[in-house]
């Protein structure tokens, strides 16, 4: 298991594809990554198997097929934050206004966890490591690098959150952005849902993998039977980003940087 990083808590630390069509997902997330993939059976009372992503030998995030007893839930990419305490935040959750889809359990030995819905509506997971750390590479073409959320109740957001794991705020100078800053470092970002664009969208956290070149990796993804949701467009002193869904219809983003995060 990733064992290979430490990641302070309060950053995202994991990052996991439920999907309709495992096979399928690997497929296309091969092809437009380069990850390689190591299956690993689950428990006879769950069946299937969990999918790590790898690049390189270092994990990058995982995929699983989604069950029975979560019908009609759609395809989605679902990050976790590194806490040191998962039954303390789930606490913490439910005294803010949010809700533990259920109680914080084990995974094996490799850690504790719960997911919970915050009070905009938007879902999230925590992470309490033990043998498994979580990802092995970040902040690197074809890993992970940004998640966002996108919610129409921003100042509730900034509340909840702030609360929650201890983020402060850093508010953009030239759009209706926000950063979320762990420590001292810029861990993630706040959209506000304002706009017809927004209709019938509910609240979600968006994960973002760096890429060397996002016209390429956009077309590779709609080649492959993917969707372009976004076209590739430049962010000013930032980088070049695009909003993909694959096949099953998950939706993620990429960016190609052109400075540091």
């Amino acid at each position: 298991m990733g064992n290979l990083m430490k990641h302070p808590a309060g950053n995202f630390c994991w990052f996991e594809l439920a999907t309709t069509d495992q096979e399928g997902a690997k497929e296309f997330y091969t092809k437009l990554f380069g990850w390689q993939t190591v299956d690993t059976p689950l428990p006879p009372e769950m069946g299937g198997v969990y999918t790590m992503l790898t690049l390189d030998g270092k994990q990058v995030a995982a995929t699983y097929t989604l069950g029975p007893d979560m019908a009609g839930v759609p395809t989605h990419w679902m990050p976790y934050v590194c806490v040191e305490n998962a039954d303390a935040i789930a606490a913490r959750v439910a005294e803010l206004g949010g809700e533990a889809m259920c109680p914080p359990f084990d995974v094996n030995t490799f850690g504790r966890m719960t997911a919970f819905k915050d009070p905009t509506g938007a879902m999230l997971s925590i992470w309490e490591p033990k043998e498994h750390t979580g990802a092995d590479l970040v902040f690197a073409p074809g890993s992970t690098c940004w998640c966002e959320l996108a919610t129409r109740d921003v100042a509730g957001a900034k509340a909840f959150y702030s609360d929650l794991f201890g983020w402060k705020t850093k508010d953009s100078e030239f759009m209706a952005y926000t950063e979320w800053i762990n420590g001292e470092t810029a861990i993630g970002g706040l959209l506000p849902q304002d706009g017809p664009q927004w209709e019938g969208a509910p609240p979600a956290w968006l994960v973002y993998f760096a890429v060397e070149d996002a016209d390429a990796t956009a077309a590779c993804a709609a080649a492959a039977g993917g969707m372009v949701c976004v076209q590739p467009t430049d962010i000013p002193n930032t980088g070049r980003f695009a909003v993909l869904a694959d096949p099953q219809g998950g939706v993620f983003a990429i960016i190609q940087l052109t400075m540091p995060m």
